[in-house]
């Protein structure tokens, strides 16, 4: 058995034109239109169309990974501290996150189908208890842990990844 670890857990969820969910559409939707109007100051004269070109020829440019992540912030809200799309072995989403990172992978002020960005969604602190293979039993982290402790069992998908570890 191995012995017990506190980690937090990191799911990078990519949204693009493809998304189906009406959320993830809203979401991409809401972010390239707040791009396209921060971009402006950087890019005076729409001289460099994508971000790729402005952050090369505008370092400052950077800032709007901050600047249009604040356009999504009531849809973060939306989802009341759970992780979207990861489920546990009974179906259920089940992971609380603490804090997320916006980040804008690519954008074209001129064709929103270029747009695509990442929510990097940062889970409460978990305790591993055991690993199956590909699965993880986890439970919450609690200071004052009482003698039954609730745990979760999920198989470890793409995108979901062990942030951090301590003992």
């Amino acid at each position: 058995m191995m012995s017990e670890k506190i980690i937090t857990l990191c799911y990078r969820k990519i949204i693009d034109v493809t998304n189906i969910n009406p959320w993830d559409k809203f979401v991409h939707e809401d972010s390239f239109a707040e791009f396209k109007m921060q971009a402006q100051f950087y890019n005076q004269g729409n001289i460099y169309p994508t971000f790729s070109e402005l952050l090369i020829n505008v370092p400052e440019a950077k800032k709007l990974h901050f600047l249009v992540g604040g356009a999504i912030v009531g849809y973060i809200q939306q989802l009341n501290g759970i992780i979207p799309d990861v489920l546990d072995n009974l179906g259920r989403r089940f992971l609380v996150f603490e804090n997320f990172r916006f980040e804008i992978i690519n954008s074209d002020i001129n064709d929103i189908n270029k747009h695509k960005i990442a929510l990097n969604f940062f889970s409460k602190p978990l305790v591993l208890h055991q690993t199956f293979g590909e699965h993880l039993l986890i439970s919450q982290f609690a200071e004052n842990e009482e003698k039954e402790i609730f745990t979760n069992l999920f198989k470890l998908q793409p995108f979901v990844s062990i942030h951090s570890i301590k003992n």
